[in-house]
């Protein structure tokens, strides 16, 4: 059986005269929380928007699950079962919680379904208590009718997670997820990280707080400069000169 999920393979991505990404290969096992570090400008969210189509390598290719999702639109990679939380939370801010969970299940759909309007009502009740699940799964079942725009950047991050994870994908693509958040929230959603994991959700996180990336993640791969120089176990990272000098400026982890 393959537990590769998604292959990278010989990507590479330039922007004018500056090679972003070089001779990327990455592949994510199955099951499994694989964290991409590096110092900022190393490819890392590069890497993540060729992952869903917002880029288009130039070469190489991008295969999810025995699918090449080079070509792809960010749209067909999500129906795909590719989610991904962005550095900045993409949420209707004009809108309550409930709304944007409840909009973000409803993408997963294809819509093509015969109308009734006694299953569709019942569709509709699911659908809203579903939404309501999840976001008490993230921490934020009290705020159901809250209007997005009034959270706090850690909750719209949190929000922004429970969007992702109602549409239940096969992979989690996380960028920065604890970004700006305190001590208590990043910690909040590291044991919400963890209980994904114990459901079996593959996840790939890009994370500078050393932190977070080694309380989840099984494999670490260390980008600079647009490629990759390490790989290896949390162990094997935490000890390795090449991260320390290129990423740590020689300091420990």
């Amino acid at each position: 059986m393959n537990d590769i999920v998604l292959d990278v393979s010989d990507v590479n991505k330039t922007f004018g005269g500056l090679q972003a990404l070089s001779n990327i290969n990455l592949k994510i096992n199955k099951g499994k929380t694989h964290a991409v570090i590096g110092p900022n400008g190393a490819g890392k969210s590069t890497l993540l928007n060729v992952c869903v189509g917002r880029l288009e390598p130039d070469t190489g290719s991008v295969m999810f699950d025995g699918t090449n999702l080079t070509g792809r639109t960010p749209h067909e990679i999500n129906q795909l079962g590719v989610a991904r939380v962005f550095q900045t939370p993409e949420i209707f801010l004009d809108l309550t919680l409930l709304q944007n969970v409840e909009i973000a299940a409803l993408a997963r759909r294809d819509g093509s379904f015969s109308f009734n309007p006694f299953k569709a009502m019942a569709a509709e009740k699911e659908l809203t208590r579903e939404a309501e699940h999840m976001l008490g799964e993230v921490g934020l079942g009290k705020l159901t009718e809250e209007h997005t725009g009034n959270l706090s950047r850690g909750d719209k991050r949190r929000l922004e997670m429970a969007m992702c994870l109602i549409q239940h994908p096969k992979l989690l693509l996380l960028d920065e997820p604890t970004a700006g958040m305190s001590r208590h929230d990043t910690n909040r959603t590291i044991d919400l990280l963890k209980r994904i994991k114990e459901q079996g959700m593959t996840k790939v996180i890009i994370e500078h707080d050393m932190h977070v990336v080694f309380s989840l993640a099984d494999w670490i791969t260390v980008l600079a400069q647009g490629t990759i120089i390490a790989e290896g176990t949390p162990d094997e990272i935490r000890g390795n000169p090449k991260v320390k000098e290129a990423y740590l400026g020689g300091a420990e982890v």
